[in-house]
């Protein structure tokens, strides 16, 4: 009952591939690599996920109602970071993106720019959480700039954050139980149950996606964000200036801070399919 998709196979070989199938390299029990819970790929469909470093790949499997198997390209970083963590047993990082904790982030290019070599930086503070749509909760990701935001090449004290978002795909909301539209060419990397990346369209054609937030190591999120993310394959992305949503200590108050920007016109969002697992 697994599966190995045509792209892992290219990678791991048809010697490999094979002996997967026939049972000789399969886990009698596997953790999900996308919703972490117990899987057995000889009582329910199971995916095969190659993780592909700079050096590095580590073959990982899912519910093939999860996910579909497939090959996801990380950071040389994270994977080692990912294979520590398995040699040792452990289940991941303590969560540091619960409701309204904000985390630390990468250094980041200006929001939907590609980076230049003369384009002020700008660090992206991410806060996870849940949010009630039509009784319904949908993982959401909140990003705020610690400061702000200059488009490339310009040395000018103006905040460009939102209007970058926009230009590159994103709406402004005007009404938080509303979802997000889809933003096109954008997605959110969650692998091995934990938060990459978020990644923005290709520079160019026939390129990977590239990332437009990365965290310095992954990040850990809930149970009930990652069962929600795995159930419904999107994240509902949000964005807002600095100092508009603040950090908040439970998702009430990160909803209560989602609408207060809202009603100033201080917020955008998009709806992203998750990329990988």
């Amino acid at each position: 009952m697994l599966d190995v998709s045509d792209a892992v196979r290219a990678e791991i070989g048809e010697a490999e591939a094979d002996r997967l199938l026939a049972g000789e390299n399969t886990p009698g029990e596997y953790d999900c690599t996308s919703c972490r819970a117990r899987g057995n790929p000889r009582h329910e469909r199971t995916s095969t996920v190659l993780f592909v470093g700079e050096e590095t790949a580590v073959l990982a499997f899912a519910h093939a109602a999860c996910i579909p198997s497939q090959v996801v390209t990380v950071s040389e970083d994270q994977l080692q970071g990912a294979v520590r963590t398995l040699a040792a047993g452990e289940p991941g990082a303590e969560p540091a993106t619960g409701p309204g904790q904000e985390t630390p982030s990468a250094t980041a290019p200006p929001a939907g720019a590609n980076p230049q070599p003369n384009a002020r930086q700008a660090v992206l503070g991410v806060t996870c959480g849940q949010v009630l749509l039509d009784d319904t909760l949908h993982p959401a990701i909140v990003v705020e700039p610690t400061g702000p935001i200059a488009r490339p090449g310009s040395d000018g004290p103006g905040d460009e954050f939102l209007p970058l978002l926009i230009e590159h795909g994103f709406l402004p909301v005007d009404d938080v139980a509303r979802q997000p539209a889809p933003v096109a060419g954008w997605s959110v990397l969650l692998a091995m149950g934990q938060l990459h990346a978020i990644l923005q369209p290709p520079t160019s054609p026939g390129t990977q996606p590239v990332a437009w937030w990365q965290a310095h190591q992954p990040l850990a999120v809930t149970d009930g964000w990652r069962t929600a993310a795995a159930k419904s394959h999107t994240v509902l992305v949000y964005a807002a200036p600095a100092g508009s949503i603040g950090q908040q200590p439970r998702e009430d108050l990160l909803r209560e801070a989602l609408e207060k920007a809202a009603a100033g016109g201080l917020l955008v969002a998009g709806t992203m399919p998750l990329a990988g697992t």
